[in-house]
C-alpha cells in the first residue's frame, strides 16, 4: 500500500495566507519549508512514513461511536512531520526526539495523544522489542484520564481486526503487546518508578500543570541510550506564569521556531492568539483553534467560542476563557499587579553601561533563610533601567526550596542574578552581601545617589555600611501604603508607558508576576499571592522607586550631552 505525503495542501495555504494562523505555526511551516531543501545534515524526508503514520491514526475508531475519525489538517501537518522525518541511513530513528505542542481546548488533543502513543506501541521500530510507553501528566488522576484514553481506542480498534485483538492483553494498569514485549502504563510525579524504567514514549498532557521539572527530568534520566526516543509535551496555557512550562518550554519552543537555537531534534507547534485583544476579531478565533479548520465543526465551534465569551464578559470569567478557549498565558488573579504582557513589551534587549550612572538601589532583607534582594534603578535618557541581584539561602536544603517556591534557584545561579549561599548553616551571609555590593559599587565606579531599605532585620547590614561608607545615602523606606501607594502606582504605568525598562531577569519577572495588589484606607501595595511565592525582588524595585521616582527623567544629561557644543556654561 503506497502512502501519500500529508503535509502539503496545509503548508501550501499557510505560506499564500488562505488558511489564518498566528505567527507561531507560520513560523513551525516555514521551518518545515526550509528544512525540506537541506541536504547538508544526516536527516531525510521520507513522505511515505509520514503518510502512514497519519493514515494509521485516521483508522482509529472514536470510542463513543465507534467510527474512523479523520485527522484536521493541522493535525496531519503535526504528525507528518513528526513521522516524515528520519535518519538517512536508518529509517526506524526520527529526527524529532522532543515534541512540544499548545493550543487551546476542544481542539483534538485526544486524538494526537492516543494515536501516538498506540502507533508506537503497535509498529514502534526503534528498539524492536520491550518499548515502554508512557500516559503521563502532573498527577495521577490526569495520567489515568489519559491512560484509560488509550485502552478505549484500542478495544474499539481490537473489536474490528482480529490480529490486533490477538496480540494484545489489556489489563487495569497495562496494556501489554504479546509479540514483542512492549507495555503502555500511565506516570505520574507522585507515583513510583518500575524496575528498568526506560521510556521509549512519554505523552505528557496538560505539562501547565507541573510546578516542577521532575517529571520530565525523571522521564528523560531513562532515555539516555534511547537513539530514539519520544518525549511529547502537550498543554493548554495555564494561570501561573512561574512553572517550568511557561518559564522554560514555552520561550525555548518560540526560540527555534525563530531560528535562535538550532534544535535540530526538536519539534514545536503552537496555536495561540497573537494578541489577547484579537479575540474581539471572530475571523482570528482559529489562530488558536485550529480545528476550525474543519469546516464541519466551524460553525459548532465558532458558536461554543461566542457563547463563552459572551458569558465571561457578563460574569467576570474572561480571563479564565482567554486562557483555556483561547491559549493566552494569564495571571490567575484579575487583582494581578503586573500584566506579563507590559512587563515584557518594557524588556531590553542589551543592558545599558553602568560604569558612572546615578544609581538608586533598593533592598529587601527578607528572612536570613529565605532571599536577601537587591535592585538597582539606572537614570538613563527618558526611562529608568532595573536590574537585581539575588543571595540564596538553602538552610533546610536547596532543593527543597527550589520545589516550594518553584524557582530553580541553580540556574539563577547559572545566568548570574544571583547567588546561593555557601555558609553550611545555609544562611545568608551579611559579611557576602556587603562584600559584592561595594565590589558592584567601585567596579562601575556608580555614583550613589541612595541606598534605599525596608528597616526589618537591615541592621547589621546599616552598621556595616555606615562604618565603611558615610558617603553613601541610606534612605529608611517605611512599609505601608501610605508611603508605598504611590510609587507602586506610578512603576506600574510607568513600566506600561515606557519609562521603566528591564534587562529580563527571570527572578525579576517571577516576583512581579506573583505579586498583587492590596489595599486599605490609605491606598495600595504589593502582596503575594500565596505564602510560598517570592516577590522580593520586586519589593526592593519599589523601596528603591519610592525614593527615585520624583526625578524628572525627561530632562536627563549624560556626559556626553554636558561636554556638546550645545550645552553652555
Amino acid at each position: 500500500m503506497k502512502f501519500t505525503d500529508p503535509t502539503p495542501n496545509f503548508i501550501k495555504r499557510v505560506l499564500n495566507g488562505r488558511l489564518i494562523t498566528c505567527d507561531a505555526v507560520l513560523l513551525a511551516v516555514k521551518r518545515q519549508e526550509n528544512d525540506l531543501k537541506r541536504t547538508d545534515w544526516r536527516w531525510t524526508w521520507n513522505p511515505e512514513l509520514a503518510g502512514k503514520a497519519v493514515k494509521f491514526m485516521e483508522m482509529l475508531p472514536e470510542p463513543k461511536t465507534g467510527k474512523a475519525q479523520p485527522l484536521a489538517p493541522f493535525q496531519k501537518f503535526i504528525i507528518g512531520c513528526i513521522y516524515g522525518w528520519v535518519d538517512k541511513d536508518d529509517p526506524t530513528i526520527r529526527r524529532f526526539t522532543d515534541v512540544f505542542i499548545s493550543m487551546a481546548r476542544k481542539n483534538g488533543k485526544s486524538l494526537l495523544i492516543s494515536g501516538v502513543i498506540l502507533y508506537e506501541f503497535l509498529f514502534g521500530k526503534n528498539p524492536a522489542n520491550k518499548r515502554q510507553l508512557y500516559t503521563a501528566a502532573n498527577d495521577r488522576k490526569q495520567a489515568g484520564i489519559v491512560f484509560g484514553m488509550v485502552k478505549d481506542r484500542l478495544r474499539a480498534l481490537c473489536k474490528k481486526d482480529a490480529e490486533i485483538k490477538r496480540m494484545v492483553r489489556i489489563t487495569r494498569d497495562e496494556i501489554e503487546n504479546l509479540n514483542d514485549g512492549s507495555t503502555i502504563r500511565a506516570f505520574s510525579r507522585d507515583a513510583g518508578l518500575v524496575d528498568g524504567y526506560e521510556p521509549h514514549v512519554a505523552v505528557v498532557d496538560e505539562y501547565a500543570n507541573a510546578k516542577t521539572t521532575d517529571m520530565i527530568e525523571t522521564l528523560a534520566s531513562g532515555q539516555l541510550l534511547l537513539p530514539s526516543y519520544l518525549t511529547f509535551i502537550i498543554s493548554t496555557a495555564g494561570f501561573d506564569m512561574n512553572v517550568p512550562m511557561f518559564t522554560q518550554n514555552y520561550p525555548y519552543a518560540k526560540k527555534v521556531l525563530r531560528g535562535e537555537i538550532d534544535a535540530e531534534r526538536y519539534f514545536a507547534f503552537i496555536a495561540e492568539m497573537d494578541s489577547a485583544e484579537a479575540v474581539d476579531d471572530p475571523e482570528k478565533w482559529i489562530e488558536a483553534n485550529p480545528l476550525m479548520d474543519v469546516d464541519v465543526l466551524y460553525n459548532q465551534i465558532h458558536d461554543y467560542l461566542a457563547d463563552k465569551l459572551a458569558s465571561s464578559r457578563a460574569d467576570g470569567t474572561l480571563n479564565s476563557k482567554l486562557v483555556k478557549n483561547f491559549n493566552v498565558w494569564r495571571q490567575a488573579t484579575e487583582d494581578s499587579y503586573m500584566n506579563f504582557e507590559d512587563w515584557k513589551q518594557a524588556e531590553l534587549v542589551e543592558k545599558p553601561d553602568l560604569r558612572g550612572a546615578r544609581v538608586w538601589f533598593g533592598i529587601d532583607v527578607g528572612r536570613t533563610s529565605d532571599l536577601f534582594a537587591i535592585t538597582w534603578l539606572v537614570l538613563q535618557e527618558g526611562y529608568w533601567y532595573l536590574d537585581g541581584y539575588a543571595f540564596i539561602a538553602s538552610k533546610n536544603g536547596l532543593d527543597a526550596k527550589i520545589k516550594t517556591d518553584r524557582i530553580d534557584y541553580r540556574a539563577v545561579e547559572k545566568r548570574g542574578e544571583g547567588e546561593i549561599t555557601q555558609l553550611e548553616s545555609g544562611i545568608i551571609d551579611n559579611d557576602r552581601v556587603y562584600e559584592w555590593l561595594e565590589d558592584f559599587i567601585e567596579r562601575n565606579d556608580i555614583d550613589v545617589q541612595a541606598i534605599c531599605y525596608d528597616p526589618y532585620q537591615f541592621g547589621p547590614l546599616l552598621t556595616t555600611i555606615e562604618k565603611n561608607h558615610s558617603e553613601w545615602n541610606m534612605v529608611s523606606v517605611r512599609q505601608g501604603t501610605m508611603t508605598l501607594s504611590m510609587p507602586t502606582k506610578q512603576f506600574k504605568d510607568d513600566v506600561i508607558c515606557g519609562k521603566v525598562k528591564h534587562s529580563n531577569n527571570e527572578l525579576m519577572t517571577a516576583a512581579m508576576m506573583n505579586a498583587v495588589l492590596m489595599s486599605d484606607n490609605n491606598g495600595v501595595r504589593i502582596n503575594k499571592n500565596k505564602y510560598s511565592n517570592k516577590i522580593d525582588m520586586a519589593d526592593a524595585a519599589l523601596d528603591a522607586y519610592a525614593v527615585a521616582f520624583t526625578e524628572d527623567i525627561d530632562n536627563y544629561l549624560d556626559d556626553e550631552s554636558v561636554f556638546s557644543d550645545d550645552f553652555g556654561f
